[in-house]
């Protein structure tokens, strides 16, 4: 749609004569009919150069320009309002920085190139389930990713019935798979201790050992300060997360809390700040030396140049391109605690701040060989099977 600037025209009303700017838009029909925005009495504005002016004044140009009717207007239009409002003023709850950062990166690279000229509503929902497929099968996305964008697209559609730009949303119909075949690298705490003693600097040995202790989020250990150390209290007071070069909110509500400071780690950690430059209450725990302590260390330089190549050394197998970094150790602990120090899952979920218990028994708890084992065992000692064969 080319950008148009409105006519000024006068109508009689009973205040009196006003001046009126006119253009056109598209009905649901598909035809362009005129339509009408008052912009003031005549004799305030007696000179049309005066109520051109008071139009703009108004905003008046854009207003007509932004605002299609319901039901004719562009996917494209649709998108970028949801941008607007979905991450604005009107937002019930505020998004992080990156989540801002992915979901536009979803709407700008994927949806608008391949709906931004169609017509909203009249997206059919076969044509976006079958562009899933073909993102899947031909341009190699995961179910995961694809089921991600899928709740994008329908959030647009659902801003847009909210503020009234259309009426349905095809994305209900659509269907998705989100199953991931995604499975974390668990390491042992022998692992762990080997990881440990091959890290030489006592910055990156803290870092390692409170990770794998607190279970913290990459983003949430580089995000603490000393004065997030409440030593008297032995806990950590989690309350933001560094995330595209700024502190930014926790990921989910539930992060936003305490883990434990057992006097172990408190000990490491007090050793730590006794040898950092960066001991001021305000600092980074876990500063870049490089930066002069102005920002935390870089969570993947540190991965790539050191915790790989550490746990390699420490025998864990890693093959090339698959991930593994500080997250692990946070899934390692979850596992550990779960499968081997026969902790309640409702307290391993409080250590690892998950808004369900499920979250932690499906993705941070995995099926441990040797306790199946056990169990199958216990079973046929039940039956009375003993270690000879039974006819």
């Amino acid at each position: 749609m080319s950008y148009q600037r409105g006519s000024l025209k006068k109508v009689k009303r009973k205040e009196g004569e006003i001046w009126v700017l006119r253009y056109r838009v598209t009905n649901s029909d598909g035809r362009r009919v005129e339509n009408v925005m008052p912009i003031g009495l005549v004799r305030e504005f007696p000179k049309d150069k005066d109520a051109r002016r008071e139009a703009d004044r108004l905003g008046l140009p854009v207003k007509i320009n932004d605002s299609p009717l319901p039901g004719r207007i562009h996917f494209d239009f649709l998108a970028k309002h949801y941008l607007k409002a979905d991450f604005g003023a009107d937002s019930v709850r505020p998004k992080s920085v990156n989540t801002i950062s992915h979901v536009e990166h979803i709407v700008r690279a994927y949806l608008v190139p391949r709906f931004g000229n169609e017509i909203a509503e009249d997206i059919k929902p076969l044509d976006i389930q079958r562009w899933f497929k073909s993102l899947h099968e031909t341009g190699g996305l995961a179910w995961t990713t694809i089921a991600k964008m899928r709740g994008v697209i329908s959030r647009i559609y659902k801003v847009g019935i909210r503020h009234e730009h259309v009426a349905k949303n095809p994305v209900l119909h659509v269907e998705t798979r989100s199953k991931t075949n995604y499975k974390a690298i668990v390491i042992t705490p022998e692992q762990t201790l080997a990881i440990l003693k091959s890290l030489p600097s006592p910055l990156h040995f803290t870092l390692v050992l409170t990770c794998a202790a607190t279970a913290l989020r990459a983003s949430e250990i580089l995000a603490l300060r000393w004065s997030d150390l409440l030593w008297e209290d032995e806990r950590i007071r989690i309350s933001k997360r560094w995330a595209m070069g700024e502190d930014g909110e926790t990921k989910p509500e539930a992060s936003d809390g305490y883990v434990p400071l057992h006097s172990t780690l408190s000990q490491h950690l007090r050793a730590w700040q006794r040898q950092t430059p960066y001991a001021k209450t305000g600092d980074f725990v876990f500063p870049s030396l490089k930066a002069a302590g102005r920002v935390p260390l870089s969570a993947s330089i540190f991965v790539a140049d050191h915790l790989r190549p550490a746990a390699k050394k420490a025998g864990v197998q890693i093959e090339d391109g698959q991930r593994f970094g500080l997250h692990n150790l946070r899934h390692s602990l979850s596992n550990w605690l779960v499968n081997k120090a026969k902790v309640e899952p409702k307290t391993v979920q409080g250590i690892l701040r998950h808004a369900k218990i499920q979250t932690t028994l499906d993705l941070y708890a995995q099926e441990d060989g040797d306790e199946t084992r056990a169990a199958q065992g216990e079973y046929l000692t039940a039956l009375g099977v003993g270690s000879q064969l039974v006819q």
